[in-house]
């Protein structure tokens, strides 16, 4: 048989011991920690019409074969000019073809680490992503024709600046 006996010294307010001093403290900071939540998700509500905007927008130059209009989405602010030459040619060498799939989704735990990590740079060194990607744009291609068939995917960080989204072109770590 279990027996269990405790003894408590010292003024009882409202059966809770001492505890009634933190009482108002941790109320303030539920309230804050609500009002910090419901913030957040309005403004996350808001962003899944920018995420359609920027996906309608890039879907519609990417098929017209607007380079110029590619090329706006790309953050080039202190980037490697080889990686911006190389951002370039990646973002417009399938451009022209319909895309099947077009969609911004949230990043992995891999992949934000890979964003956080310095990567080898063409022209030697090491490069990182400017601004920290909260997104990944993920491009989905097939072309069908009578003699064959192929699909292609690619995919690009997206971040937000200025409360615009972008593509970060790497540049040298800081």
């Amino acid at each position: 048989m279990v027996s269990s006996s405790s003894s408590v010294s010292g003024p009882i307010k409202n059966g809770r011991g001492n505890e009634l001093p933190l009482i108002k403290p941790m109320k303030k900071l539920l309230y804050l920690i609500c009002a910090v939540l419901i913030t957040s998700l309005t403004c996350r509500a808001g962003s899944a019409e920018q995420e359609k905007a920027f996906t309608d927008k890039y879907k519609t130059a990417f098929e017209a074969k607007d380079t110029a209009t590619l090329e706006s989405f790309l953050y080039t602010q202190g980037a490697d000019p080889m990686a911006i030459e190389f951002y370039k040619m990646t973002q417009t060498a399938e451009a022209g073809e319909k895309i099947s799939k077009i969609e911004l989704v949230a990043l992995t735990p891999e992949d934000a680490a890979k964003a956080a990590a310095p990567q080898d740079s063409p022209s030697g060194g090491k490069v990182c992503l400017p601004l920290k990607p909260i997104k990944k744009l993920v491009i989905s291609i097939e072309t069908k024709s009578a003699e064959a068939s192929s699909s292609s995917k690619s995919e690009s960080f997206v971040a937000e600046k200025d409360g615009k989204f972008v593509i970060p072109v790497p540049g040298p770590c800081k």
